[in-house]
């Protein structure tokens, strides 16, 4: 069993809607939620956009490999409606974002996935919530 990490994000629809239906597929298909942040509200991170997002970061233990989470959380973001993917730092406005901030204590650099997340140290919407479930991940 590893224990997971993961960062979701929403700022269209009905994002409290949108974050409960993602913690519920996560729980079923990545593997037990143990712990979740509570949801912070902030703005966009990295493009214009006037719609605000809700952002928390989960606890997760899983039987699955990395990549295989890789797999599941895309697939729970595009059963949820997310169309595209961010690109070369071009980011757009979404439905669900999933991202996963760190296995175990793996570090991995592969095409397909960075881990720890390569921005997650720079960005005050996962270190937030991170710090609030695993303070001792958090540097200070």
């Amino acid at each position: 069993m590893s224990t997971l990490y993961l960062s979701l994000g929403t700022n269209l629809g009905d994002r409290r809607q949108n974050l409960k239906s993602a913690l519920e597929l996560i729980g079923s298909k990545v593997g037990t939620v143990v712990s979740a942040s509570d949801i912070i509200e902030t703005d966009p991170w990295g493009f214009e956009s006037p719609n605000p997002f809700l952002n928390m970061v989960v606890k997760v233990e899983t039987d699955l490999k990395p990549l295989e989470v890789l797999d599941v959380t895309q697939e729970i973001e595009r059963q949820l409606g997310r169309a595209t993917k961010s690109v070369n730092g071009e980011y757009h406005d979404r439905l669900i974002d999933i991202d996963i901030l760190l296995y175990d204590d793996l570090v991995m650099d592969t095409p397909e996935l960075t881990i720890p997340h390569p921005l997650m140290y720079e960005r005050k919407f996962v270190m937030e919530p991170l710090a609030q479930i695993a303070p001792e991940l958090v540097k200070s």
